[in-house]
């Protein structure tokens, strides 16, 4: 019967002992893991930002070049007849889009949004010029009212999506 007080003098304070290590060790993993947590977002951030911020450029300048005014400037040929003309701006816009379509990645669902609804409105801004002239008539005649529909409508296509783009860049970044 002496072996038992014994036994729990000797026991009860290896079990504190194990126990208080055990939470100094679990306190200090806790710690690490805390760390490398951060390190790790730290890394990421460091990966991702620049991807994302380049996202945004790249879709501002898509927006900046299916611009009726910039698009007509760079597709415009005098010789193209207004059907050529209207099948050239149309292809330029998917083919922009093609190019910049996995960006949506990278940016937020409302930006995307905003950067289709206003490719969108300048598809549709240029089908309905299209369907006011005739097919026959010139390329220019095509052009020409496209930016009269620009100018007595006062429209925008890809303003608000521009300023929306940027202001959510500059909050972020």
């Amino acid at each position: 019967m002496e072996v038992l007080p014994d036994l729990i003098k000797v026991l009860l304070p290896a079990a504190l002992v194990l126990y208080a290590m055990y939470l100094t060790v679990n306190v200090f993993l806790k710690k690490d893991f805390e760390k490398r947590l951060v390190d790790i977002k730290l890394k990421h951030t460091d990966i991702i930002l620049p991807l994302r911020l380049q996202a945004y450029e790249r879709m501002c300048l898509f927006l900046e070049r299916i611009t009726p005014n910039n698009l007509l400037l760079r597709t415009s040929n005098s010789e193209y007849s207004a059907a050529e003309l209207h099948q050239a701006l149309l292809s330029e816009i998917r083919e922009e889009f093609g190019h910049n379509l996995s960006q949506q990645v990278y940016m937020s669902d409302e930006a995307w949004y905003q950067v289709k609804g206003s490719m969108e409105e300048v598809v549709v801004i240029i089908n309905n010029a299209a369907g006011q002239v005739s097919p026959d008539s010139r390329g220019m005649d095509l052009a020409k009212r496209i930016f009269e529909t620009l100018i007595t409508e006062e429209i925008d296509p890809t303003g608000r999506a521009l300023k929306f783009l940027k202001s959510e860049a500059r909050e972020n970044f």
